[in-house]
């Protein structure tokens, strides 16, 4: 058998089966594994999640400390929501709060006289509360006991109380037509309020008890009030609550009902809250434009690395649109991987932060939700695609000749669209973040603004440094550092920016910092009155002034006090009907306190108008006030005081601060003297260290006064104000760390160009010394110009800042820009120092061929 024959037996062969080309999702997979193994992934990724971390930290633990300090002052009004009356609420308020499932507290406030058997007798303000009371927080006794309710035939006291009465706990005390025991003095009352709320010692009994003292008649001056609490499952039912009942209340034509949250029934607590949580956004807001600097110079340096392979695929005969979906891809999956990571990063972080944090404030914080963890993965997303994927797209169309040509495709700006739709999408969690759409976008358009000012000013400073520096006197140094900057001056005013922007930013917050707890301090300092007094009579002015100037008080309000009703506006006699709101309405239908001093008090601010001393037909008023009633100057206001007409015209309007414990009026006259009306005296004062013995001397001495202690009040103020303060200085420190590492990623970002450059120059004799004084000269110089064009833009946007959105007095500090100069150099040579690191030992054969240079 021949060898043709067997072949012709033997079975033909299968045809070859052409291999699948893989899916375009596996192939961004593989790519983004190798990439990360080669370590050209893992800057970009590091940006990335320090970035999402630092913004859902700061979020994680602006959003649970700004509710747990709201749920904190909350204890202030005594519960999320209040209702208050002049007659019981109404039966169907009660069953709309029942329906929503609002834990409920009832209480009834009015002044009575207590008694003790041996017969004296002390204005107090009686309380009679539910039994659920307190629904947020305890009152705490003098003994130490944190206690609710009184039970059934028993009170809680104030101090004075006890001191005027000559009781002592566990006496017997008359109220009424009953008798009741006192079961513990109140060192604490977590509604009571940080004001001049009460115009005597409180007395607080069950309401059981509140029939048999036969007190509350028709006729009876009672405030009665209702707070109400949402349950945990649903926060928001107290708001609306509040919505539901006052639409009920303008349904039924209701008069003498009021609705409060801590937003309209404590002022003194709403301007701290307030101040507190714009800077909160205002942090989380700088640190998310921060994470973009970082971003967008990470995905530069990740495309320059790149190019090479890009034109080598398109020799191969990829197209441009496959590459550019392949990136688009890895870029997604990078961005949505290490965006999850930054997220749980900063969900520990953030845990780190609160505990530290409890060591300061003795507050539990709610648990955190998921609206910060979504934010983080979009913001991550959008950080990637938008400011990272612009530089990277344009690897697609690299041409196939610059793997012969090296100077051919470039990076270049990203392209308009993808910018815009970075941009808008950054701008728009920018909004979320900040809680506020104008805010949002104009804080994103004031930084890109700075940016483009920034670019500008470098540009021209080069221009300048370029003509200005000779090449030839000055040292070598010098004139190399100044041949290199405008050799590259696009890459030198990018660096200039992204150090300015990182400057800015810890600039401005630390400005703001200081500022805003300075203001906080001063609005409510530690030696703030803790005594207020009313009643005094003109005859008793002189001795109570010498009891206490002979104990050691200094420095205490004292105005004369004059109760008036407004009763005509340019000779219109006017009505609560003429004005829709509610509040409006109560102003017109009460009496005002007016005084009248011929100086301007220390504690207001003049907001329209000149002061004039002794001014006999002038009247100043509140400008909160002004506002209501529709007032401006020169209108001329009647009041009726005790049947005698007082007619002025408004020459000043002034501005107070509720917050300042100090003695406010919504009217004053700029008289020294006003001898023809009927009035008494009121006085604040800080009580010195022997405080009971000048309480008990003044009762005894001046027996028709009241005296209100709210010492334990002010303390609980001052408590949030720490609280609030050491929120601050926390996520301050945190963003700090955040702007350090932008500033790193800032002069990290040239290490491959300085790298080709210097081995270049090695090449060429020049020495290591050398190139070190180039390298440090070149960062402490770009430091020093980013550090003083921050301090300039953080001058006076925060001042905008302080004027326009915290409201607080702005103090100009001319040292911030030399010192802003100085940091900025330090901080760039300190990270250049750091980033660029081991530059200058690289061998200069290793160096040329890692930058293929031939």
């Amino acid at each position: 058998m021949d060898s043709s024959t067997a072949s012709e037996r033997r079975p033909s062969a299968a045809p070859a089966e052409r291999p699948r080309t893989p899916s375009i999702f596996l192939l961004a997979w593989r790519q983004l594994q190798r990439d990360w193994r080669a370590g050209e992934l893992r800057m970009l990724s590091l940006a990335l999640v320090l970035a999402v971390a630092a913004v859902t930290a700061v979020g994680f633990l602006s959003e649970r400390m700004e509710a747990g300090l709201r749920r904190d002052a909350s204890q202030l009004l005594g519960g999320d929501a209040l209702v208050a009356s002049d007659h019981p609420v109404a039966p169907e308020l009660q069953a709309l709060a029942q329906q929503m499932q609002l834990k409920r507290m009832h209480s009834v406030t009015f002044s009575s006289m207590a008694r003790a058997e041996g017969g004296s007798t002390r204005l107090v303000t009686v309380k009679a509360v539910s039994a659920s009371y307190p629904l947020r927080g305890q009152v705490l006794l003098t003994d130490g006991r944190r206690v609710g309710a009184p039970s059934p035939g028993e009170v809680w006291v104030d101090a004075p109380v006890l001191d005027a009465l000559d009781l002592s706990p566990g006496g017997t005390l008359l109220l009424g037509d009953t008798q009741l025991k006192v079961a513990g003095v109140i060192l604490n009352e977590p509604d009571r309020g940080a004001g001049f709320l009460s115009f005597a010692p409180r007395l607080m009994l069950n309401e059981a008890d509140l029939a048999a003292t036969g007190l509350v008649q028709p006729s009876s001056r009672v405030t009665y009030r209702m707070a109400v609490l949402s349950p945990a499952a649903d926060p928001d039912a107290a708001a609306r609550f509040l919505k539901e009942a006052g639409a009920l209340i303008e349904r039924q034509g209701w008069r003498g009902l009021r609705l409060e949250n801590l937003e309209t029934g404590r002022p003194e607590m709403r301007q701290t809250l307030d101040r507190a949580s714009l800077f909160l956004r205002l942090v989380a807001m700088l640190a998310a434009l921060l994470a973009a600097v970082a971003i967008s110079l990470a995905s530069r340096d990740f495309a320059l690395r790149h190019l090479d392979d890009c034109a080598m695929l398109r020799v191969l005969g990829q197209s441009q649109s496959r590459i550019a979906r392949l990136h688009v891809l890895e870029f997604a999956m990078a961005g949505l991987l290490a965006s999850a990571v930054g997220v749980l990063g900063g969900l520990a972080l953030h845990e780190v932060f609160v505990r530290l944090l409890a060591g300061l404030m003795s507050v539990s914080l709610p648990a955190p939700g998921w609206a910060t963890a979504v934010g983080g993965l979009g913001l991550g997303l959008s950080l990637m695609l938008g400011f990272g994927l612009g530089p990277v797209l344009q690897l697609a169309s690299v041409p196939p000749l610059r793997v012969i040509r090296r100077d051919l495709g470039g990076v270049r700006m990203a392209s308009g669209l993808v910018l815009l739709a970075g941009l808008l999408g950054f701008a728009g969690l920018l909004a979320l973040v900040a809680g506020d759409w104008k805010l949002g976008l104009g804080t994103a358009g004031g930084f890109m603004l700075a940016l483009a000012v920034f670019a500008l000013v470098a540009w021209l400073v080069l221009r300048i440094l370029r003509r200005s520096v000779p090449q030839a006197g000055a040292p070598r140094w010098l004139a190399l550092a100044t041949r290199q900057l405008s050799a590259r001056p696009v890459f030198a005013v990018v660096q200039v920016s992204a150090l300015g922007v990182g400057l800015l930013a810890l600039a401005l917050l630390l400005l703001l910092r200081t500022d805003l707890i300075n203001s906080w301090r001063a609005a409510t300092p530690k030696e703030a009155p803790d005594r207020f007094v009313i009643n005094i009579q003109p005859e008793q002015g002189e001795a109570f002034r010498r009891s206490l100037d002979i104990a050691g008080v200094k420095g205490y309000d004292w105005y004369p006090m004059i109760r008036g009703r407004l009763v005509a506006i340019n000779g219109a006699e006017i009505k609560p009907e003429q004005y829709k709101e509610e509040r409006t309405q109560r102003l017109v239908e009460r009496e005002f306190n007016l005084s009248h001093s011929d100086a301007l008090p220390v504690h207001n601010q003049l907001a329209e108008g000149r002061w004039v001393a002794d001014e006999q037909d002038g009247l100043s008023v509140e400008q909160g006030i002004a506002q209501d009633l529709g007032l401006k100057l020169g209108d001329r206001l009647r009041f009726d005081v005790a049947g005698q007409p007082v007619e002025a015209r408004i020459t000043t309007i002034r501005k107070l601060d509720w917050s300042s414990m100090r003695v406010n009026f919504f009217v004053l006259f700029p008289r020294r003297e006003m001898a023809d009306l009927p009035r008494s005296y009121i006085t604040a004062f800080r009580a010195p260290e022997q405080a009971k013995a000048l309480d008990k001397q003044l009762a005894r001495d001046f027996p028709n006064i009241t005296a209100v202690d709210v010492r334990a009040q002010l303390d609980q103020v001052q408590q949030v104000l720490d609280q609030v303060a050491s929120a601050v200085q926390v996520l301050f420190a945190f963003t700090l760390a955040v702007g350090l590492i932008v500033l790193l990623t800032a002069v990290s970002s040239t290490r491959e160009a300085r790298m080709r450059e210097f081995a270049l120059m090695r090449a060429m004799g020049a020495g290591s010394r050398l190139l070190g004084r180039v390298q440090s000269a070149e960062l402490l110089g770009l430091g020093l110009l980013a550090g003083v064009l921050a301090g300039a833009a953080a001058l006076l946007i925060g001042a905008v800042l302080a004027a326009k959105v915290f409201e607080f007095s702005w103090t100009l500090n001319p040292w911030l820009i030399p010192a802003s100069g100085l940091a900025g150099a330090l901080l760039a040579w300190l990270a250049g120092w750091w980033g660029l690191r081991g530059v200058l030992q690289k061998p200069v054969m290793q160096s040329l061929r890692l930058q293929d240079i031939t």
